[in-house]
Order: structure tokens, then C-alpha cells, then sequence
């Protein structure tokens, strides 16, 4: 048990050197504790511990809780193999199948976030106080980028201050390990309330992040989430809307508008077509307008 778990803090330590990001490495370190605890006869990386370890996990958490597990089992044992600490990887030829169902993302309605928008700006013209505004524009800005690019919440919070460029439209984004991608808007009001908003926090300039807290210090994504409860309620939407219902509202809409889905993978930062293909099933009504102008039976007269 000392050794294997000597040898997780020398994986843990070179995903740091990696840069992986602090989720995923926390995620690994909870997972290898467990694996390491597991209560099992035999030897901790042979096949017969991990099998048994693997129906375990099938038996006590959903899929992809199970299949998240095993995928950091498998970069462990990776890392182990090409260190030589062990001389064969006990998963290369274990097929350890996770059956996972199919659940389609949730995306909002063009109108739903248009009352979204709606309720933010008006937000910003009630406001009384300096901090108020300071606020409203905040929430205007992080929803309308998140509208614009599709950019998942954690990337949204980390965008510094160096990162956007109001004069091109573009902005650095740092995704899921640590790639890096340009993603663009093209909003003319976006932009100038994102001028607004950076004007308006001159007040910090010490702060190395663009979205801010009250301190100054980087934005949290719990306060973008909460921004958005706020504003559904305020806008009398009833769906509980979460940052990642407008990351999906984004890649569907744009799909509709017949923009290729290699063009929505590069904008989300996807690493595989495979994650960007669930899109295509999502959108009912581009499915029935494609059969009802398309079919060559409605240029038929009988």
C-alpha cells in the first residue's frame, strides 16, 4: 500500500508539471485514494484486482461517475508503464465496458434568452449605485460572451485581462487541458459592454482577471451561476438554467444556422467530433424544416 500510493503522488506530480487543471488533478487524487483502498484479495495492478475494483464501481455509481474513475485508473497505470515501473500496463488489453446512456444536452429557446438579455439590461438601467452598475454590467457581459462563443463557465472566469482584444473581437481562451483556442465575437453591443464594464472597473487595476469580485479577486463560477437564477427569475423564465444550458443553446442555434459542425467543434474546444455530434440530434425543428423544404415530393404536383 506505502508503494502505491508513493508512486500516485509521483502521477499527481507530473500532471501538476503538465498544468493540468486543479479539477482534474483533484479529481485523480480522489479517485486513486479510493482505487488504493479498495478491499480486495490480491495484488493492487494485476487484472483480477482491477476487474473486480471495476464491477465494484458498476454496482455502487452511475456510468459516467464509473467510466471517469476508470479512465484515471488507466492514466495511472499509462504513467506507471511509460516510467517502467511496471513492465506491462494491466489495462492495455482489458476491455471494461461502461454502458452510459444517452442524454441529449439542454439548450434554451432563442426567446428564452432573449428575455434573459432583456432582464440584464434593464437590471442596469435601475441601478442606483455605482456598484449596482458595476454588477448589472457584469452580468450583461458574462452572459453575452457565453451567448456569443459558447465558452464553458470555467473559461469564462478565467479570462485575464490581456486576453480580450475589444479592437479584433477575439478572445484567448485556456480550455480542458490546458489547450489553448482564439474564439471571436462579432456583437457590436457586445463589445461595447464589455468596453463599459473594463472602464468601469478601473477602480482594480491590480486585478490580473477581467470579471471580477468585489476584492478585486477572480470571478467565482458559483456567482455566474447564481447571476443567472437571478436573471430567470427576474425574466419570469421557468427552466432552471445553468451556464452550460447557453454553451449548448450556442452550438445548436449555430447548428441551425447551417454552420459546418467542424467550425462549432474548433469554437467549443472539443478534442473529438464525436462530443460535437450530439448537437445533431438535438435540433427537432432544423430537422423538420430540412423535410419540409427539401423533400423532393413537396415539388411534386400529383
Amino acid at each position: 500500500m506505502i508503494e502505491i500510493e508513493n508512486q500516485m503522488e509521483a502521477f499527481l506530480e507530473r500532471c501538476m508539471q503538465e498544468n493540468l487543471d486543479h479539477k482534474t488533478i483533484k479529481a485523480y487524487k480522489i479517485d486513486l485514494r479510493q482505487f488504493a483502498s479498495h478491499d480486495i484479495c490480491g495484488e493492487h495492478l494485476s487484472k483480477m484486482y482491477i476487474s473486480g475494483y471495476a464491477k465494484s464501481l458498476q454496482k455502487n455509481y452511475k456510468p459516467r461517475t464509473t467510466k471517469r474513475k476508470l479512465a484515471t485508473l488507466h492514466a495511472f497505470c499509462s504513467f506507471l508503464e511509460y516510467e517502467e515501473l511496471i513492465e506491462v500496463n494491466p489495462m492495455s488489453k482489458m476491455r471494461l465496458k461502461v454502458k452510459e446512456p444517452r442524454i441529449l444536452p439542454r439548450s434554451l429557446p432563442l426567446n428564452s434568452i432573449n428575455l434573459l438579455l432583456s432582464a440584464a439590461y434593464k437590471e442596469h438601467q435601475k441601478a442606483k449605485t455605482s456598484w449596482q452598475g458595476l454588477l448589472a454590467l457584469r452580468d450583461i457581459a458574462t452572459l453575452e460572451i457565453m451567448f456569443a462563443t459558447g465558452l464553458r463557465v470555467s473559461e469564462l472566469c478565467s479570462i485575464r485581462r490581456e486576453h480580450i482584444d475589444l479592437q479584433t473581437g477575439s478572445i484567448r481562451v485556456l480550455g480542458k487541458g490546458a489547450k489553448e483556442r482564439m474564439v471571436f465575437f462579432s456583437v457590436l453591443e457586445l463589445t461595447s459592454i464589455l468596453t463599459k464594464y473594463r472602464n468601469a472597473c478601473s477602480a482594480y487595476p491590480s486585478s490580473e482577471w477581467f470579471f471580477i469580485n468585489k476584492l478585486g479577486n477572480k470571478l467565482s463560477e458559483q456567482s455566474v451561476r447564481n447571476s443567472l437564477r437571478k436573471l430567470a427569475e427576474i425574466a419570469g423564465v421557468d427552466t432552471r438554467i445553468t451556464p452550460h444550458m447557453i454553451r449548448h443553446s450556442f452550438a445548436t442555434l449555430m447548428l441551425e444556422e447551417d454552420v459546418d459542425i467542424r467550425y462549432i467543434q474548433s469554437i467549443l474546444g472539443h478534442s473529438s467530433i464525436k462530443t460535437t455530434e450530439i448537437y445533431t440530434h438535438v435540433s427537432k425543428s432544423k430537422q423538420k424544416s430540412i423535410v419540409v423544404e427539401k423533400h423532393p415530393r413537396n415539388r411534386m404536383a400529383i
